[in-house]
């Protein structure tokens, strides 16, 4: 009786094992939905809360406010390593802080809601180390900055999308997969050995699907799916169509859904003053002339050297209890002078070493803060109080002259 075993070539009957990376089983990425579940919530919540909180903020926008995205850019501009490049964007420091607070929303509610995930989560990566990038890249030490945290947090939604759970794309996918009458798309993690005892295509190690070559698990295609090579995997092209077409629609209802909820949101913020407009320290030396008819003013700031030093302005501009700032002419960097008590002044270099924002006087606790991650500074040496900053203000030597104005040595 002839033998009913496949014949195999020689060469394919030595073809060698293959493995995965890490020995990983197949379909790793898609064994981890639950462990992922929290981390997808988290990154979701976080960014569309940011993207919302700077919406609602009317200084974000606000070039004349510290806090502002364009005062942010400045700041790193000194530091970041792409800096050429922050240097050119700054003159689209608007429209750009608009297209990060709607894509901070896109990319959360896209995470929370688990429509197109791997999208949301690729975006929220390039945003994350973007940031890194122009905020961030000298935080010291290096954890103490959360973007490149962000970065990392991101790479597994990346790798392994969002999962089944509480996901609008497993939704879709279970519609498309009934509306063309195959089977849903359920994952279930069981071990291989199992696989090769229920499989039809199994004898005695080798798999009849692929020619009578070794059984395994890294080419199985019964394991792989729509993954395993062509001629031995069912064709789905219908079903990806109609997941493409309702995640389409999905998206633009849930895109149209979040743009209204943002408009919405930073409307309420401006009309209930969640943020109150900016108002900056007095300019040392800044002379302010209005034109004839027009309504328009110009500032402009006066600074001379003498024997007592450079000449900032009148002393007069920084009253008891509050601060003004001035540019410093050997580097072109802002700083601040502070007169806490009549007749002391304490002057700084007002970039914060952490990320180059720039600081200001809180006359409330009389300290030096930083607007963009909290780190504070001791008023009369400039010593770091609580950072992320990794070491203190640089003092200026800034005394008032017999003239009434001050002088910086």
């Amino acid at each position: 009786m002839p033998s009913t075993r496949p014949v195999r070539s020689p060469s394919r009957a030595r073809a060698p094992e293959r493995r995965l990376p890490l020995n990983a089983p197949v379909r790793a990425w898609a064994m981890s939905e639950w462990a992922l579940l929290p981390l997808r919530v988290f990154l979701g919540v976080t960014f569309a809360y940011a993207g919302l909180q700077k919406l609602a903020n009317p200084n974000f926008l606000n070039a004349a406010s510290p806090v502002s995205i364009q005062s942010q850019m400045i700041a790193s501009a000194r530091i970041s390593p792409i800096h050429l490049i922050l240097s050119h964007l700054v003159q689209f420091a608007k429209p750009l802080g608009l297209v990060i607070a709607l894509g901070e929303v896109a990319i959360g509610v896209g995470t929370l809601v688990g429509l197109w995930t791997r999208a949301a989560a690729l975006g929220g990566a390039v945003l994350s180390f973007t940031l890194f990038l122009t905020v961030s890249f000298h935080a010291s030490p290096y954890f103490t900055g959360a973007d490149i945290v962000f970065f990392f947090a991101w790479l597994p939604l990346v790798l392994a999308g969002g999962g089944s759970r509480l996901s609008i794309d497993s939704w879709i996918a279970t519609r498309a997969a009934k509306m063309e009458g195959a089977p849903p798309p359920a994952l279930v993690a069981i071990p291989f050995i199992k696989v090769q005892q229920l499989c039809g295509h199994f004898n005695r190690g080798r798999c009849n699907a692929r020619e009578g070559l070794r059984c395994e698990a890294a080419v199985c295609p019964i394991l792989l799916g729509e993954r395993a090579p062509m001629v031995t995997r069912v064709t789905i092209d219908s079903v990806d169509r109609r997941s493409l077409v309702l995640g389409g629609a999905a998206a633009a209802m849930v895109g149209t859904t979040a743009a209204l909820m943002g408009g919405a949101v930073a409307a309420v913020g401006r009309a209930i003053g969640g943020a109150k407009p900016a108002v900056g320290p007095n300019q040392l030396g800044a002379t302010t002339t209005t034109a004839a008819g027009a309504g328009k003013t110009t500032t402009t700031t006066n600074a001379t050297t003498s024997a007592l030093g450079t000449k900032l302005g009148p002393a007069s501009d920084v009253p008891v209890g509050n601060a003004a700032t001035f540019s410093i002419p050997s580097s072109g960097d802002p700083g601040i002078v502070v007169q806490a008590v009549k007749g002391q002044f304490e002057a700084y270099d007002a970039v914060c070493p952490h990320a180059g924002c720039t600081v200001g006087y809180y006359a409330a606790n009389q300290v030096l803060a930083c607007p963009c991650h909290g780190s504070q500074f001791m008023l009369d040496t400039g010593a770091v109080i609580n950072g992320p900053a990794p070491h203190g203000l640089t003092k200026l030597n800034v005394t008032e002259g017999p003239d009434g104005n001050l002088y910086l040595k």
